[in-house]
């Protein structure tokens, strides 16, 4: 299937990029800033500290674009970096991740053994392409068998009770308190993808969804900068709450 959002990250590595990265959403178009969002210094990045703070490797990083976190971690301890894309994993070992492979947010039992890795990292607000919260929860149970007892995750969010958060392309409402959705597509050179179909779900939600499936969010870090709603979660596994972060 069409992949302009992997074919614009690829070409802009390889400075072949003739085009710009549009984003579409019921009927808006704006460009979607590639350089900033996958290729920054990670000195800039004020989210590392933060996140660095609730992980350890192992670290599994699930939709690790073109790798600029894995390349960060893996100076730190042992980090996997999985992509959907076979051109974003060919762009990941190009640009230096020592174990970049081909994987699914949603097939993570199928693609690595029980208690794998010690940490999860699922940046980007991809949990939210669940799409439903029993597949949310699904998720997080899936995130909770491929690590170990005392594992954590940091996932990501916009949430919908935050009146910025309406102002997101794509963005539609649900009736449901505390969720909302996003429908977003990408062009690039001519070629639109299929359509991104996200779950907005603010922390109370994603508290209800951890605790079913055997995590509680230990932390929410929502940045000063930050006019979307957009917030960061730390997840600890059951056995881990009485620890502290590292």
């Amino acid at each position: 299937m069409p992949d302009p959002f992997a074919r614009a990250l690829r070409d802009h590595h390889r400075d072949e990029r003739d085009a710009p990265l549009h984003v579409h959403g019921d009927g808006e178009c704006r460009e979607h800033p590639i350089e900033a969002f996958y290729f920054g210094d990670p000195a800039d990045d004020d989210a590392l500290p933060w996140i660095e703070s609730w992980v350890d490797g192992p670290l599994l990083d699930v939709g690790a674009g073109v790798g600029r976190d894995a390349c960060y971690f893996q100076e730190r301890f042992e980090t996997v970096a999985v992509e959907v894309s076979d051109a974003l994993v060919e762009t990941m070992r190009d640009r230096g991740v020592d174990d970049a492979r081909r994987g699914d947010l949603f097939a993570l039992r199928e693609t690595f053994p029980p208690g794998r890795f010690r940490s999860v990292l699922i940046r980007g607000t991809q949990l939210g392409l669940a799409g439903s919260t029993d597949r949310l929860r699904g998720t997080l149970a899936d995130v909770d068998t491929v690590t170990t007892p005392d594992a954590t995750a940091v996932v990501d969010g916009y949430d919908p009770a935050h009146p910025g958060t309406a102002d997101l392309i794509g963005y539609r409402d649900d009736p449901r308190d505390g969720l909302a959705r996003r429908t977003i597509r990408f062009e690039y050179a001519g070629e639109r993808g299929d359509p991104f179909e996200f779950l907005l779900f603010g922390p109370d939600r994603l508290r209800a969804a951890a605790a079913d499936a055997g995590w509680s969010v230990a932390a929410v870090d929502r940045p000063s900068t930050a006019d979307t709603g957009y917030y960061r979660a730390a997840l600890r596994t059951r056995a881990a709450q009485s620890a502290s972060p590292q």
